[in-house]
């Protein structure tokens, strides 16, 4: 009977949506790719008369730009990308989260790399993507190094370009996520220096273009309840998982095998709650004091209730 009710639930909810349209943004990262790759939810709009969309990114502030141009409907990236677009009154909000997910980001330095404690760090060039979840991790990982951001010279550059430039040895040091955190260590160039234990949650957030959120309410927990199902079919079997992704993100299995083992909070769905909020604010008050937003923000401004 209940799931009677709930299917009726659901199909209330996609009579209620507006658009005729949906355009997904994702990384190789995302969640949204075992949502693509399984299809259940192409399917279901399908039926509703909506078309589904993707559109990849290298990174996550290149995906809010679209988000915040109307380009794509909803997306999926790291902490700091959402802080830096709130910042500048982007029109987007937060509607899922993902659990912590710490171990799934890394700061990596070259095999042979002198470089053994977070204080060698001084001087040395460190890429990461600008405005991206690395951002969070390099920062904090230099103020238990007893270091600033100015102590270190910042090259910014996304992550296929910043592979290039680690294993040409242009760069000291290099803070990334999975697949490519993995994708360096399965190829043997890298050594962890450290991992985001300790530096950042490192969890995903869900997000809409909040004019399209305001106008197709009713999309919003069909595609948590997705995104949770997809979620939970790739926590059950990680080598299948791998398996399944490697033709939908071009990834070698050997690479995502690596990565979806460590993935296991990313893939914990669930609307945007009170302890994302928390860390997200955490994230801001420490831009904020480092003078890389202009001026404090309330994380909750942008929070919309999803009720699932």
């Amino acid at each position: 009977m209940h799931g009677a009710i709930q299917g009726y639930r659901d199909q209330k909810k996609l009579n209620q949506i507006q658009t005729k349209e949906l355009h997904i943004g994702l990384q190789k990262s995302s969640t949204f790719n075992v949502v693509r790759a399984r299809g259940d939810l192409e399917k279901r709009l399908n039926r509703q008369g909506i078309t589904v969309t993707w559109s990849e990114f290298t990174s996550g502030p290149p995906l809010l730009e679209a988000l915040a141009a109307g380009k794509v409907d909803v997306g999926e990236t790291g902490d700091a990308p959402v802080i830096f677009a709130q910042a500048k009154n982007a029109p987007v909000v937060y509607f899922g989260q993902s659990q912590p997910n710490p171990e799934a980001v890394s700061l990596l330095v070259p095999q042979g790399s002198p470089i053994r404690t977070l204080a060698d760090l001084k001087g040395k060039k460190v890429a990461y993507a600008r405005g991206s979840s690395a951002v969070l991790l390099v920062v904090n990982a230099l103020t238990k190094g007893g270091l600033k951001l100015s102590d270190i010279t910042s090259v910014y550059l996304q992550p296929p370009d910043a592979r290039v430039a680690f294993e040409s040895g242009k760069i000291d040091a290099w803070a990334v996520w999975d697949p490519f955190y993995a994708a360096a260590e399965v190829g043997g160039s890298a050594r962890v220096l450290v991992n985001g234990r300790g530096f950042t949650s490192f969890r995903l957030y869900f997000l809409a273009n909040s004019n399209f959120a305001a106008a197709n309410p009713s999309l919003l927990p069909i595609l948590i309840k997705d995104l949770r199902a997809a979620g939970q079919w790739a926590l059950q079997d990680p080598k299948r998982s791998a398996e399944f992704l490697s033709g939908v993100t071009k990834v070698p299995i050997q690479v995502l095998q690596v990565s979806e083992a460590r993935r296991l909070g990313r893939y914990q769905v669930s609307p945007i709650q009170s302890g994302g909020i928390k860390d997200q604010q955490k994230v801001a008050d420490t831009f904020a004091r480092l003078k890389l937003i202009p001026e404090p923000i309330r994380v909750n401004d942008i929070v919309v209730n999803v009720g699932y």
